[in-house]
């Protein structure tokens, strides 16, 4: 990836923290898409520990993997702390002494480009829409591949090339800035996978098209979940009203049926750190495999 493409972390960090507080309100393509993830595990009978929730957000998929985990370990983490904070249950210091449940989550503040885990430490890498925010996937599934067990699971969903391709095409015809984040093509993911050591990656596509009234609602939506323009080499300052105008007018070219259109391709992938062959199989891994009844 080419350095002017490259996002600034610092300034990604900084626009989560600031969507804290309005991230659940306009979050409904996120949420609707951790369901459909979890509707897949229905398919995946596995029984991971320790479930490590990559890009947590404000705790949706954490929770939600929390119920279908009960007596599971669950390790949230997210590069800014504020989400963090909105994520974990309002509870008073003594009643988190207390052994009510077997269940427990901790929560990290860190990169998921460089997790803060020890090797071979759990059983499950859950990331929804987390993995458009590294600047490095290759490094990135080192990472995750360095952290799971092995016959441990990575299940992830992003966004592919193709997202928000309307928003580009119109600010594409004002200026040469990028105003759009880019995203990876999910035949490069599969690649990256099988690069890092994962086992037989299942890669699939979908298109969710949200529509809006008017321009400035897609704009709104985007600041209000984070997901601001934080490449490097993006226009700095303001756009001039001119031009701003001309993007307005491009977009609206685009409406249908008196709304506009906002595509997202989100690309939806698993895949597993193999067994070393070498290695000595637990009673309890060759169940899992199916080599004993």
């Amino acid at each position: 990836m080419i350095s002017e493409q490259f996002l600034d972390k610092n300034q990604l960090r900084a626009a989560f923290e600031r969507a804290a507080n309005s991230y659940d309100q306009a979050a409904v393509l996120q949420r609707e898409i951790s369901n459909r993830m979890l509707a897949r595990l229905d398919y995946i009978k596995y029984r991971p520990g320790v479930i490590l929730d990559a890009g947590s957000g404000t705790g949706y998929g954490t929770h939600q993997l929390a119920k279908r985990y009960p007596q599971h370990q669950l390790i949230a983490v997210d590069i800014a702390w504020r989400m963090l904070s909105h994520a974990r249950p309002n509870t008073a210091w003594w009643q988190r002494l207390l052994p009510l449940q077997q269940q427990r989550t901790d929560y990290v503040c860190a990169d998921i480009e460089q997790f803060p885990i020890k090797n071979e430490s759990v059983g499950m890498i859950w990331s929804n829409l987390a993995l458009q925010w590294c600047n490095n996937l290759d490094r990135t599934f080192a990472e995750m591949h360095r952290i799971l067990r092995t016959d441990g699971l990575l299940m992830f969903s992003t966004f592919g090339p193709d997202t928000l391709k309307e928003l580009r095409q119109s600010f594409a015809k004002v200026d040469a800035y990028h105003h759009v984040n880019r995203f990876i093509d999910m035949h490069d993911i599969g690649d990256l996978l099988v690069h890092n050591g994962f086992s037989t990656p299942v890669m699939d596509m979908e298109y969710i098209t949200l529509t809006y009234d008017d321009v400035i609602g897609v704009m709104r939506d985007l600041k209000a979940i984070g997901a601001h323009n934080v490449i490097q080499g993006r226009r700095q300052g303001l756009m001039g009203k001119n031009r701003w105008r001309q993007a307005i007018e491009a977009y609206e070219a685009l409406r249908r049926d008196g709304k506009l259109p906002a595509t997202f391709e989100v690309i939806y992938g698993h895949a597993w750190r193999p067994l070393d062959r070498r290695a000595v199989l637990t009673p309890e891994t060759r169940r899992q495999l199916g080599l004993i009844p």
